[in-house]
């Protein structure tokens, strides 16, 4: 099936990004504040709203253009690939409160680096994106090792689902505690200060900056993962960046809501490592046989609903 290269849809996409991104960081939630729940439910449900109505406005502009059965696939498409997205970055949302926790940043500070947070996580993406999807219409092959890549890390996720990270032993810790000086304790939202030593000013950086750097190392970690499950649903660069980004922009309210419920959801990561098998095997069977996007969007969505029951029934058992 074509790619989508319609100007007007991407310049639609981008402008939607652009004004709801601002909103967000603006209003969602401003100064030092923490957002509320009631705040984070309430953009949750935008984002998820906008993300619909998106899908929507795709299927009825490409039913305009007289091209119906391309309008039901890619919106369908677009719809299961922002479920595998929104599933994976909940696991996400899990690591960033961890971290938080281990840098002891109170949530009045966390505002700060969630929005470098998604703004990195957006470029990051955005570049990923453009590259894989050249790299696959190069080298057809790669859907393989994408799958491959996909399998091995659902069991891993399986297989150490209840191990900790080991953050203080982490080599990215020790890298940046090698090479950089790092003062105890926080200084309000800066990420670097200056302080006398021996009466020479030297740059420190703050356990503030420390947290920022593992979120950002987060999002390029879960990126690898999810990106290539996407590329198992549609190769089209359009669906999978703007699946991909309408996820990314509800991860700050999302984390917010999630934030006092972490142990509610403790049997979702085998759920997510169920996902990524089942999207591993459909990317290695691509040219064998096409599973529909129908069918893989209702296997994600049970996988997703079943651990979620599963881990309630055990928090009320």
């Amino acid at each position: 099936m074509d790619n989508i290269n319609h100007p007007l849809l991407w310049g639609v996409f981008i402008a939607i990004v652009v004004i709801m991104l601002t909103v967000d960081l603006r209003m969602g939630g401003g100064g030092c504040r923490r957002m509320s729940m009631r705040a984070a439910a309430v953009w949750s449900v935008i984002w998820v709203a906008l993300s619909l109505l998106f899908a929507t406005g795709l299927w009825f502009y490409l039913k305009a253009m007289g091209q119906e059965a391309v309008a039901d696939e890619k919106a369908l498409e677009f719809i299961t690939g922002y479920l595998i997205e929104k599933s994976l970055a909940v696991d996400n949302v899990f690591v960033w409160l961890m971290l938080f926790n281990f840098f002891s940043i109170p949530v009045e500070l966390q505002r700060r680096v969630l929005i470098y947070g998604v703004i990195g996580a957006i470029v990051m993406r955005t570049i990923m994106i453009f590259a894989g999807a050249w790299l696959i219409v190069k080298f057809h092959w790669l859907l393989y090792v994408f799958g491959a890549f996909l399998l091995v890390t659902g069991i891993k996720m399986w297989w150490f689902a209840d191990r900790k990270m080991d953050l203080e032993n982490h080599p990215v810790l020790r890298l940046v505690r090698r090479y950089a000086n790092v003062t105890p304790t926080l200084h309000g939202e800066r990420f670097l200060v200056t302080q006398q030593v021996n009466g020479q000013p030297i740059r420190f950086a703050t356990p503030l900056l420390l947290a920022l750097v593992f979120v950002e190392f987060s999002d390029l970690i879960f990126a690898v993962d999810s990106i290539p499950a996407i590329f198992a649903i549609t190769t089209d660069p359009f669906i999978v960046l703007t699946s991909n980004i309408f996820a990314i922009l509800g991860l700050r309210a999302m984390y917010f809501l999630l934030a006092d419920m972490a142990d509610r959801f403790s049997l979702l990561k085998y759920g997510l490592a169920a996902v990524l098998v089942f999207i591993g095997i459909k990317m290695m069977l691509i040219d064998l046989y096409k599973i529909p996007v129908g069918f893989s969007l209702a296997i994600v969505a049970a996988f997703i609903a079943i651990s979620i029951w599963l881990s309630l029934q055990k928090k009320n058992g």
